[in-house]
This record gives structure tokens, sequence and C-alpha cells, in this order.
């Protein structure tokens, strides 16, 4: 039996969307194509007839990762984006959660094209909470961005730690409560007059 064209786009874009799950949930050295494919309901072989590599697959799963993410953040401010993002919820849920939490770390060793896919979500990222702040002049511009980097930073940076302790840690629990809290106090200025 001949498969369609629309079928075989319909097998592709399955097979991205399983590897997008698995590869958050285990990263990308704990999924082999034969797994990968067997979760997906496919043949090992026909792997290679959607993907020259597990490479080419590792991109176009982390953009279909980052694409959820930014669907989520439509008209989201900063104070939503932290609330949510350093919850227990999107902790826990390894295989849905960030892309950028659940593989910046097997990102920065794969290859060029894999980072310029982090680097293009990322970018997307800050461009949607920078979008919902309305900063007007170059120079507050310039301050919003440093600002929301350094908050996008903070929060991944906090959801990987707590990531990193058991499940049931009081550890896990306040290192996401800290963090959260620290991001949505009020900002003061660093800057004296005399």
């Amino acid at each position: 039996m001949k498969v369609t064209k629309a079928q075989v786009e319909a097998n592709r874009a399955h097979i991205v969307e399983t590897a997008c799950t698995l590869f958050r949930e285990r990263g990308y050295d704990g999924v082999g194509v034969a797994e990968l494919m067997a979760t997906a309901g496919l043949t090992h072989g026909g792997f290679y007839r959607h993907f020259a590599s597990k490479a080419e697959l590792m991109a176009e799963a982390a953009a279909c990762g980052m694409a959820k993410t930014k669907s989520l953040m439509d008209g989201v401010d900063m104070a939503e984006f932290i609330g949510h993002y350093l919850s227990r919820e999107h902790r826990d849920d390894r295989s849905g959660g960030c892309t950028l939490a659940a593989l910046s770390g097997d990102a920065a060793r794969q290859p060029d094209a894999i980072k310029a896919t982090f680097a293009t979500g990322l970018e997307n990222m800050l461009a949607d909470l920078l979008n919902a702040g309305g900063q007007s002049s170059e120079e507050a511009q310039r301050h919003a961005r440093a600002r929301v980097i350094d908050s996008v930073a903070h929060a991944l940076g906090a959801l990987v730690l707590s990531r990193a302790c058991p499940d049931d840690s009081p550890l896990a629990d306040e290192i996401l409560e800290v963090c959260r809290t620290a991001l949505l106090k009020p900002r003061i200025s660093t800057t004296t007059t005399n």
C-alpha cells in the first residue's frame, strides 16, 4: 500500500512531536532512534526516510518545543511568566515544560544548527516578554532587554537547580520560592544621586 504525501508529512510531524516530548524528558543522549520510532508507533527503518540524521530531528524537535513555549507566552507579562515558570507544576512537567530548561545543557554540546535553534527560541522568548513591557526609547529598550535577560536566566537557572534535586526534596521547592520571590520583588535602582 502506497503512503500518500499527506501521510508522510503527518508521520514526520508526529515523529517531531514525539521527539520533542522524549528529548525534554530524558535529554538528547537518553533517547535512541529505535526507541523514538517505536514510541511514535513507526518502524525504526523509516526514520531515515524522514531525517538525514538524529541531529536534524533534534533541531526540529527543539524548534517545536520553543514554538509551544512561545504560544503559551502570548500576552503574558513578566510577573505571569515568573509565576508559572517557577511553579512546582512546571518544574514537575519535564516532558512538557520549557525546552530551554530541559535541554540547554545538552544543546551546548551539539552542532551549531541546534545551538542556533536555541538562540532563535530564546530571542523569541525575550521579544515576547519585551513586547509585553512596551518600552519606547532606545535606552529604555536596552535597559528593559537587560532586565528581561537577567530575569529569564535567573528563572531558568532556578528551574534547572530545582529539577536537579530529588522530587520530594524541600530544597527543590525552596529554590523555586526564593527565586520567584526575588524576581517578583520590585527592583530598587542601583544608581545614586549626590
